[in-house]
């Protein structure tokens, strides 16, 4: 920098922010500049680029950058853009294998504006306390029951009133082609359609749901429930704030976290205790789940646990991961992108398959030790019917890492009576040969063994 101003007679602190991209040279400093770098003026200014360099352009015209929330994990924007001027061929081909490995799995801005979501929850431990206290705010506000006393009637009440809502409860469930969605709200006139099929529990958290868009003021938000479309992150992270808002409404943190320790005092595990409490909070079983994932990690100082939702289409075992997050690090449970059988053993997928109809809820707790490693896992599942996709079942599962933690906290993890079982994540990359629950073979292991083979005679062959 010294020698360059030297020759172009531009200041260090100029060529810096040039350089940096915080300010464009007008012509006047062009010039010298080319002059000092020995290359014609259009050459500086030219916006062409050679083909080695499409993808890094490709990526800069997309506006992607700019969408994903490189703030929130400390990272500035141009940093990133130093790295790719820096190295752009480099970069270029590792875009290129990005943008290869997602077309290849079918991921598009969506599944990274989701992924960035769930990376944002975990590092945050799912607890945001400004919203917890623009929760307590409104019900203050409102003069509103605690959450186990709250009811839809009320919060209609006041989106009628305040927000001037025209709400539809019949609409939605009497249309085919609109039976399956939960809500739709359209900004002219305010209106807002609830399906009718929804149970007071769904309701209860829709109508929270929406209140926050509008207590919070949270825009762009979307507008059909559950989301057709994603266009940016703030719009998933808007729809992610509403909700949790709304959960916070209706369970009291407070009350919550007294019935948790209440219950985790209990020596042997007490499955109609914690339905009783799952059932007090009046909301979705998933929702309920969720929520603890919030309030363990802050309360508890339990960190080290996962939750798993599994749909099983039609009930005819075609199970699929449709929400997971992982807290403190990395667990074994995780989606397959490569159409791999999860493990059977599984309590979240056992749970399924031996499911009776009708809608009530199961619940039940498993040891789950991953084989190969020293990871065991004290596992809760609750299984029932899934109201967006009619004929489906699903799982929602809160697994907490068993450690002298846990241990200590919870005092049921080491009864006797919770079944204890050796799983894996799926069936093709699972060594144990006598696997009654096996639906496909090891191929992942077969391959990596006769690699092994293959390396051992090349190595006899050669001598070594």
């Amino acid at each position: 920098f010294a020698e360059l101003s030297r020759i172009s007679t531009l200041s260090v602190s100029y060529l810096n922010e040039i350089e940096k991209g915080k300010k464009y040279p007008k012509p006047d400093k062009i010039e010298p500049l080319a002059a000092a770098l020995d290359v014609s003026y259009d050459e500086l200014t030219s916006e062409k680029l050679g083909q080695e360099y499409t993808p890094v352009m490709e990526l800069l015209n997309s506006n992607f950058l700019n969408e994903l929330p490189l703030d929130m994990f400390g990272i500035e924007l141009s940093k990133v853009v130093e790295i790719i001027a820096n190295a752009p061929l480099q970069v270029g081909a590792f875009i290129s294998t990005l943008v290869e490995l997602s077309r290849h799995y079918a991921l598009g801005e969506e599944s990274f504006f989701f992924g960035a979501l769930r990376a944002f929850q975990e590092l945050n431990y799912n607890y945001f306390e400004d919203i917890e206290n623009e929760a307590q705010a409104f019900i203050q506000r409102h003069h509103l029951p605690k959450g186990t006393e709250m009811t839809s009637q009320q919060l209609m009440g006041i989106l009628k009133k305040e927000y001037k809502y025209n709400i539809n409860l019949e609409h939605l469930q009497h249309n085919p082609d609109l039976e399956r969605l939960r809500t739709i709200f359209v900004p002219k006139g305010k209106k807002f359609y609830l399906n009718g099929n929804l149970d007071e529990q769904q309701r209860l958290l829709l109508l929270g749901r929406e209140l926050a868009f509008n207590y919070l003021k949270l825009s762009p938000r979307p507008e059909i429930s559950p989301i057709q479309e994603v266009n940016s992150f703030e719009l998933v992270l808007n729809n992610y704030k509403a909700t949790y808002f709304a959960v916070a409404l209706l369970i009291n943190k407070d009350e919550l976290t007294a019935d948790l320790m209440a219950f985790a005092k209990k020596e042997t595990w007490d499955v109609d205790a914690f339905l009783t409490m799952v059932n007090k909070h009046q909301t979705p079983p998933e929702v309920f789940f969720h929520r603890l994932t919030s309030i363990l990690p802050k309360y508890f100082g339990i960190k080290e646990l996962f939750f798993l939702r599994i749909n099983d289409k039609k009930g005819k075992g075609r199970y699929d991961i449709s929400r997971v997050l992982h807290m403190n690090r990395q667990h074994h449970p995780h989606r397959s992108g490569l159409g791999e059988h999860y493990c059977r053993r599984w309590v979240s997928i056992d749970i399924l398959q031996n499911r009776e109809e009708g809608d009530k809820i199961e619940v039940r707790t498993q040891r789950s030790r991953y084989l190969g490693s020293n990871d065991e896992y004290v596992c809760v599942s609750l299984a029932g019917s899934a109201f967006y996709a009619a004929g489906d079942n699903v799982s929602v599962t809160l697994g907490l890492l068993l450690n002298d933690k846990l241990r200590e906290k919870i005092k049921f993890v080491d009864d006797p009576a919770v079944p204890n079982r050796v799983v894996n994540t799926t069936c093709e990359r699972c060594s144990i040969s006598d696997c009654a629950e096996r639906v496909a073979p090891p191929i992942v292991i077969e391959k990596r063994i006769a690699k092994q083979k293959m390396e051992y005679a090349l190595n006899v062959i050669q001598g070594r």
